[in-house]
């Protein structure tokens, strides 16, 4: 007797249950409130592959702070070519000009091309410090860079040459080159700071 008693009861809730949840559907369609489908997931977006040769990945590197040495003279008004934060500091323009002509030099030395730009002072060259000129020129170094890792064998990497009292392989010139673009760009972040411009994020 008890076992159908206990039966009764659960059935008694089950059926209780179904009619709440057939209620609650019956308001819901009667006030528009029908449930809405679930919303899909967005599809995952495949990583991009950096380059798994050598060279490939030097030129990614070259490339990416190519395009952000551009926004940062892009970004600067014309007018604040020749702003310097203090007098005894480099202008913005001869900043940029010192970075290009440290690409020429460390491009060379990394790679073995020929320095277009071989014994000239490019901070000294008036028509380089307007803001065209100054574009021209500063990609034309990473350009240089570039195209010289594209048409070298990695292997050539490997080469040593002595400098600074030490003999270094070609790669370590093109790893100094690197940082020092990566600290002269940086070191104008000021001068578009005081300009009330904001630095452009790295790329990626």
């Amino acid at each position: 007797m008890k076992q159908r008693l206990i039966a009764l009861r659960y059935l008694a809730g089950l059926i209780a249950v179904h009619m709440a949840l057939g209620l609650v559907g019956f308001a819901q369609a009667a006030g528009g409130q029908a449930p809405k489908p679930a919303t899909p997931a967005a599809p995952a977006v495949a990583a991009k592959e950096w380059p798994k040769e050598r060279i490939g990945g030097l030129v990614a590197e070259w490339t990416r702070a190519m395009n952000w040495t551009k926004e940062y003279i892009e970004k600067m008004p014309e007018d604040a070519m020749s702003f310097k934060p203090i007098p005894e500091v480099r202008s913005f323009s001869e900043q940029m000009l010192h970075l290009a002509s440290a690409n020429f030099f460390y491009g060379n030395r990394g790679t073995g091309a020929a320095n277009p730009y071989q014994g000239k002072d490019l901070t000294k060259m008036e028509e380089l410090k307007t803001k065209a000129g100054l574009t021209k020129v500063v990609m034309e170094s990473y350009d240089y860079v570039i195209k010289s890792l594209q048409a070298m064998d990695a292997t050539k990497l490997e080469e040593r040459m002595v400098a600074r009292g030490m003999n270094l392989p070609r790669a370590e010139f093109l790893v100094m080159g690197f940082e020092h673009q990566s600290h002269h760009r940086g070191q104008t972040t000021i001068y578009l700071r005081m300009k009330g411009v904001t630095p452009p994020p790295e790329p990626f």
